[in-house]
């Protein structure tokens, strides 16, 4: 849900408002923490071990654009 407010009206969106645009910018880009993942069956003495690193951006949100205003 979404809701853009003014001093005299707000806008409520169910579940988004239409023509409305969000600028953002790109702060940074990378590979998160390793993730360990290990697997182990104990009968047959057999175990796996990977890992895996989430890739992620990280955004700053500038402004919220109402549909019609520049």
């Amino acid at each position: 849900m979404l809701l853009i407010a003014d001093e005299d009206q707000q806008i409520v969106g169910k579940p988004t408002i239409e023509g409305a645009k969000v600028v953002a910018t790109v702060k940074s880009q990378g590979k998160d923490k390793k993730i360990i993942v290990f697997n182990y069956k104990n009968k047959t003495r057999s175990s796996k071990k990977t890992g895996h690193r989430q890739m992620y951006t990280a955004l700053s949100i500038d402004e919220i654009v109402q549909a019609g205003v520049s």
